[in-house]
């Protein structure tokens, strides 16, 4: 079963020295912030499920297209890692084709629970297999450190903090990552909250793309 959250692991603090203990929910112990966030994870993933299908493949081609001009500039012959959908996620495989000759694609890979990701090169059509979660990976493909990272959130917030699945796979990737990726996270504009209560193992998105635009992150590199 996967767990919620990692119970003890650290990666670098992003100006966590510049913002108010409160947003960063370091005043609350652990605990109330893992729980807290249990029952947002639960509340955010209901509300995307219920989602139209017609409204969902509206939302996504909006999506898809901010995405696209957000890095039109610089995915030519970059490693680009996206993400294979389930419960709701915005589906980018579409897009993922239409670029597929500017920029070569990645799928994570949980090679083990608890550790960073790896990621597998894979083109539409490869052959896929259910991974260590049950999520599709591919089934060969050889591995690729990515240039740009592109991740589903659960939600997120103002300062591009996001609120994952709960096992902590890509903030520990992103920490052990070196140099370190463009960072993008995808998800619908419902998705955003005051507040993802950032701890110390944290890292923020470059910019977290949803149907509304392009929120970029202050002081990133797309700032």
């Amino acid at each position: 079963m996967q767990k919620d959250e990692p119970d003890d692991y650290a990666s670098p603090a992003c100006l966590m020295h510049e913002v108010d203990p409160a947003y960063m929910g370091l005043e609350e112990p652990w605990e109330v912030v893992r729980e807290w966030r249990r029952g947002e994870r639960r509340r955010l993933i209901d509300a995307r499920k219920r989602i139209e299908s017609t409204e969902r493949e509206r939302k996504t081609a909006l999506i898809s297209s901010h995405l696209d001009r957000l890095l039109s500039p610089v995915i030519a012959g970059k490693s680009v890692s996206l993400y294979w959908p389930f419960q709701g996620e915005p589906d980018l495989r579409g897009w993922m084709a239409a670029i597929a000759e500017r920029a070569t694609w990645l799928l994570p890979v949980v090679a083990e629970k608890a550790k960073p990701l790896t990621f597998r090169i894979w083109t539409p059509g490869a052959k896929l297999e259910r991974g260590v979660l049950g999520i599709l990976i591919p089934t060969e493909g050889k591995e690729r450190q990515p240039d740009i990272v592109i991740a589903p959130v659960v939600g997120f917030d103002r300062g591009c903090y996001r609120l994952g699945v709960g096992g902590g796979y890509f903030d520990r990737t992103l920490a052990s990552l070196s140099p370190k990726p463009l960072a993008i996270g995808i998800g619908f504009s419902q998705q955003q909250i005051r507040t993802i209560k950032p701890q110390a193992h944290d890292i923020p998105m470059d910019a977290v793309v949803t149907e509304d635009g392009v929120i970029k992150r202050s002081g990133s590199r797309f700032a």
